[in-house]
């Protein structure tokens, strides 16, 4: 130690005497500085395209509001086990400008709108760059501009789908600015347009999903131009409807042809390993890229895994582990899922929920042993009087357990059941006698055990933004909107929707009840908690749910579609239960329902309901919190409280009757 320290001591004298006899010591020649100057140039205008795409694409995919404003409130989801964002499901009195903030992790109404703007504000710093560049390189300085209209429409395309008209800011902003005035949506959705088109231009046919493509901007157009030809536009696109659905198919057409569908629905959620097979797919146009490198994730990695996972913890025998994800359970399924699905030959229901999970606590219950099934969902249909309980456990049934007949033939600690004991009403499942809002299959679209340590929230894998099988389905519904205007028929768009479905289907060879999910990719053994098992297990519960007695592996029946006055039985379900008639709204509800089943969980359906005006009617008749609140006004967003608080007229705050004016209808 005391020779430590005089080493120490020699150190400093050492410097000190040098520093004296020498006075350019601390003379420093910065030969790294950049001015803005940087962006000009070709490597500056490409690091400034990959910072502004990081903010765009994976920075919202880092917190809660994202999934708060495009999948809460719908007939898809509700309220699970954790309501830390439950106003933004319930559409209640915590609902509006001001968000009522219930902890920490509630998001509040301004963080999507403080996301997105800044998202605009990235993308003009961007086209303002590459205009002016200074580059040799018509490609890079082409590519860098292409890219930032895309991005630019990106966001307002979010924007307008959220709120309606909102601020049109075009150009980079270099000074402290106040005032703002809202465009029309008919201005915002012209800008959208116009920016994707410019895109569409610049762009390179190659490089998805890893890069955006022509493909990727044609895709969004697509969807624009959709979004501005459906009902919540009606007041003011009569001028444009027409041209926009005529300029859709072909749009799509093009794309569908250089990215076919992947043969099993299954195969784009098998992620299996960072940059695994499952993230390169033809199918796919563009999706968020993420890793597993900590330097380069600054604490910004996916945490959409966290969101959908049920408390598969806390029930009996049952530990958390790696393979299970963190279960925050914020997003529970509604009885719509278990209804829309041809549960015997869709194979899409048992490919994106978990239904069954395995026994993984260090000290199991004998006979039972780890590995063995540990929780299993039922996901039965009305009627059905096998199972006498909605939960089945010890606390509930005693020693009247269910038997996993298909596997060792020991009572499985936890089963859950859809619709016990002949019931043919919803909603058994919502009440969980010992863990209220616990019981329900987690979406597993997202899971990743591919994470660093038990606790982390830090994902991995790719988030997919756009992919070939939501572009045949916005075709289909372009044709159908064709149709109600008398442009060729209905049936035009079944061969889109049939694509959809006979993929979907059960293949030849194909073992029903097979599972895999992003869940089975643990690093290392070491990472779990001593003793604690796996609690993936690879299987799901499709013949203990469907009551079917002998396993198969012969194809399904077909899925196609034949006769646009004779739908599946799922649909006519919706389309009963909601009262429709005509055939559009009966056509509209299919390919809803269609969107359903195949993009469930992609962070695309309010905005779907909401741009078709469908969300109070499928909000009341699917989602057991919302129902009771919910608006017609509620298809827009409220402007954010504290923006109308921000900002000026005439160097003035606004008033209150001038805040009202900005505000949308109804908040």
């Amino acid at each position: 130690m005391k020779n430590n320290f005089l080493n120490k001591l020699l150190i400093v004298a050492a410097v000190f005497f040098t520093s004296s006899c020498n006075k350019d010591f601390l003379t420093e020649t910065l030969t790294t500085a950049r001015t803005t100057d940087f962006f000009l140039t070709d490597a500056g205008i490409q690091q400034l395209s990959v910072g502004t795409q990081y903010q765009v694409f994976n920075v919202p995919l880092n917190g809660e509001w994202i999934y708060c404003a495009t999948q809460y409130g719908t007939d898809e989801y509700h309220i699970g086990g954790d309501p830390s964002n439950s106003p933004w499901n319930n559409y209640d009195a915590t609902y509006g400008p001001t968000v009522v903030a219930s902890g920490s992790n509630t998001a509040l109404s301004n963080y999507q709108w403080d996301a997105l703007f800044t998202g605009v504000g990235d993308a003009n710093l961007l086209i303002a760059n590459a205009t002016k560049s200074t580059s040799t390189s018509t490609a890079i300085k082409n590519t860098a501009l292409g890219e930032g209209y895309f991005l630019r429409a990106f966001n307002y395309f979010r924007l307008v789908s959220q709120y309606g008209g909102v601020p049109l800011q075009l150009t980079p902003i270099n000074t402290v600015k106040t005032e703002f005035t809202r465009a029309t949506a008919k201005e915002v959705y012209a800008q959208v347009i116009a920016d994707f088109t410019k895109a569409a231009s610049l762009l390179p046919t190659t490089g998805s999903p890893t890069r955006i493509s022509q493909d990727a901007a044609n895709h969004f157009l697509a969807k624009a131009l959709l979004s501005r030809a459906s009902e919540i536009n009606s007041s003011w696109n009569g001028d444009t409807k027409a041209a926009d659905l005529a300029a859709i198919a072909p749009l799509c057409d093009a794309i569908i042809a250089k990215h076919p569908l992947t043969s099993n629905f299954g195969d784009l959620w098998k992620f299996t390993a960072q940059n695994s097979a499952n993230e390169s797919l033809p199918e796919l146009i563009l999706s968020a890229q993420f890793t597993n490198d900590v330097n380069t994730l600054q604490n910004t990695g996916s945490t959409q895994h966290l969101y959908f996972v049920s408390r598969y913890d806390v029930q009996d025998q049952m530990a958390r582990d790696l393979t299970g994800d963190r279960p925050f359970s914020r997003l529970a399924t509604t009885y719509y899922d278990y209804r829309i699905y041809d549960m015997v030959n869709d194979s899409r229901f048992w490919k994106s929920f978990r239904t069954k999970s395995a026994l993984n606590a260090a000290k199991p219950v004998s006979p039972n042993v780890q590995g063995d099934l540990g929780i299993m969902f039922v996901i039965n249909q009305p009627g059905d009087t096998r199972f006498s309980l909605t939960k089945i456990s010890k606390s509930t049934a005693g020693t009247n357990l269910v038997k996993d007949t298909r596997g060792t033939g020991r009572d499985i600690p936890t089963t859950y059941v859809a619709y016990p004991n002949g019931k043919t009403t919803d909603g058994a499942l919502y009440s969980d006698p010992t863990t209220v809002g616990q019981g329900f299959p987690s979406m597993s679209k997202h899971i990743d055990g591919s994470r660093n340590a038990l606790n982390d929230v830090q994902g991995h894998r790719d988030f997919i933004l756009a992919r070939a099988a939501e572009t045949y389905l916005i075709a289909a519904e372009a044709k159908i909107r064709l149709a109600q205007a008398g442009t060729g028929s209905y049936a035009d768009a079944l061969p889109y929707i049939n694509a959809v479905r006979e993929r979907a289907k059960f293949a030849s060879g194909e073992k029903r009840d097979g599972y895999w999910d992003g869940g089975n990719t643990l690093l290392s053994a070491s990472l779990q908690s001593p003793g604690v098992g796996n609690s993936f297990y690879a299987g799901n519960s499709y013949y203990e749910s469907n009551n079917i007695a002998t396993a198969t592996t012969a194809a399904a029946s077909s899925l196609a579609i034949t006769n646009v006055a004779t739908l599946p039985a799922q649909d006519e379900f919706v389309i009963s239960t909601l009262g429709l008639s005509s055939t559009y709204d009966r056509m509209l509800a299919l390919v809803l329902n269609e969107r359903s089943r195949e993009l469930t969980g992609e962070y695309v359906r309010w905005e779907d309901l909401a741009r078709t005006k469908t969300l109070v009617s499928r909000v009341k008749a699917f989602n057991a919190e919302g129902a009771a609140n919910i608006k017609d006004f509620h298809v827009l967003r409220p402007i954010p409280q504290n923006f109308l608080d921000g900002i000026q007229a005439s160097g003035l705050s606004l008033t209150s009757t001038q805040k009202q004016a900005m505000q949308n209808p109804g908040y």
